[in-house]
């Protein structure tokens, strides 16, 4: 049986066509069944960055079948997508498959949501009963090699994007997020993203002020939080502990003033304060308050470089961890392809072992139970040793060292 992988991802495939590739949920079920018309086994991996048919057949597969496979699904014409199709067979699909598990072929390097993403897909391929034994052990190696590179190297361990380096810095600060209040202002993708990494860290409160307050009352209802509209930053400033600012506002929206009158009604608590618009949303002299820790997107990004250099470093040792995985799996369907041999040889062996008891039983019927064991274990000694025996009798013969000294090793022989 040979594995595979057929796909696209934002290596090889631009949005527009990745876009209209992916498979939605409600879809994922039927295109499982569909496409094991043309594999023994199968899941599909659908994410915004990647579609990946990852398959196991006891038949030679023809990647034209299915790259019409998936062009039809999606309506679309063959020759639309084919440009940017990749395919991986044997130890490149494997190593394929482990490199996605541990982050190492993702956008972000090192990101943990795709594992996630990889075991969802799983679940649904199990649930439509598209995998075996191939495809499942599969994934369950890759999960070990995940779990493996998480927990001996470094690269998942430093923040990556503006983000997640702002709440990774909040966290330095204030060592339990669940007694702070964060005010967030702004209402775009990356108030969003730091919304949801403030959830992952149980934030006590969001406050969220924007241009157009109901756009804030609806995101901060994701986080149970307040929305309210930028003019009233001043009245709710106070309570932050957190203030991480992201507008496209001309100019600055929180001023020293009203971050001085703030800390006097908070009685020179601290703030932590993040600026990551450009241009800026908080006031520069802010920064020489007491009080106030003032960061800008250029000290974040600095922080963020520095974590990049480390995550690549993680990623080499973790390279060569796949490398080593992957010849792990290998050796096991290597294993798996001979197993018929040894079914052969023990059925052989039983085959035997059924005869010379049989015989032993007769002879029981006329003479005494030493006889019928004598026999027994000198029939069947003899009839066990016979193949090899004078297949090593013909290699002494011929000279076939390779094969004595393997017969050797194989019936644990000493070297007199």
């Amino acid at each position: 049986m040979s594995i595979f992988v057929v796909g696209v991802n934002h290596k090889t495939a631009p949005v527009s066509i990745r876009e209209q590739l992916a498979f939605s949920p409600e879809k994922l079920s039927e295109a499982l069944q569909s496409a094991k018309s043309l594999v023994t086994e199968n899941l599909i991996l659908s994410t915004c960055n990647r579609t990946e048919l990852y398959a196991a057949s006891t038949e030679p597969v023809d990647l034209n079948a299915l790259t019409e496979w998936l062009a039809a699904f999606h309506h679309m014409p063959a020759k639309a997508i084919s440009p940017y199709l990749f395919a991986y067979h044997e130890e490149q699909a494997v190593q394929h498959a482990l490199r996605v598990a541990c982050g190492l072929d993702s956008l972000v390097l090192g990101e943990p949501q795709i594992l996630g993403q990889l075991k969802t897909a799983l679940q649904a391929a199990d649930s439509a009963n598209t995998t075996g034994q191939q495809i499942n052990r599969l994934m369950q190696h890759a999960f070990s090699t995940a779990k493996r590179v998480r927990s001996q190297t470094s690269i998942g361990s430093n923040p990556v994007s503006v983000a997640f380096a702002a709440v990774n810095l909040a966290k330095q600060i204030f060592t339990r997020l669940e007694e702070q209040t964060a005010l967030l202002v702004g209402a775009g993708e990356t108030i969003e993203l730091v919304g949801r990494h403030l959830a992952t860290h149980n934030i006590g409160k969001v406050i969220i002020a924007n241009r157009n307050a109901e756009r804030a009352t609806k995101l901060a209802k994701n986080y149970q939080g307040t929305g309210i509209a930028l003019t009233d930053i001043k009245d709710y400033l106070p309570k932050a502990d957190i203030v991480i600012s992201s507008t496209a506002s001309p100019l600055p929206v929180i001023g020293k003033g009203m971050v001085e009158r703030s800390l006097k009604l908070r009685k020179h608590r601290p703030m932590f304060m993040v600026d990551i618009a450009i241009p800026r949303d908080i006031e520069p002299e802010v920064g020489r308050l007491d009080d106030v820790y003032l960061y800008t997107v250029d000290d974040l990004q600095s922080v963020i470089d520095e974590n990049i250099q480390s995550r690549r470093e993680a990623a080499m040792q973790a390279e060569i961890m796949v490398e080593e995985e992957v010849k792990q799996f290998m050796a096991w369907r290597r294993a798996q392809e001979r197993m018929g041999i040894i079914r052969e040889y023990r059925q052989q062996n039983e085959v035997l072992r059924d005869e010379v008891l049989e015989k032993a039983h007769k002879i029981l019927q006329n003479k005494s139970p030493e006889e019928a064991l004598n026999f027994l274990a000198n029939t069947l000694t003899n009839k066990l040793a016979h193949a090899p025996t004078q297949a090593m009798h013909q290699a002494a013969k011929s000279g076939d060292h390779e094969l004595l000294d393997k017969a050797r090793l194989l019936f644990n022989l000493t070297d007199e």
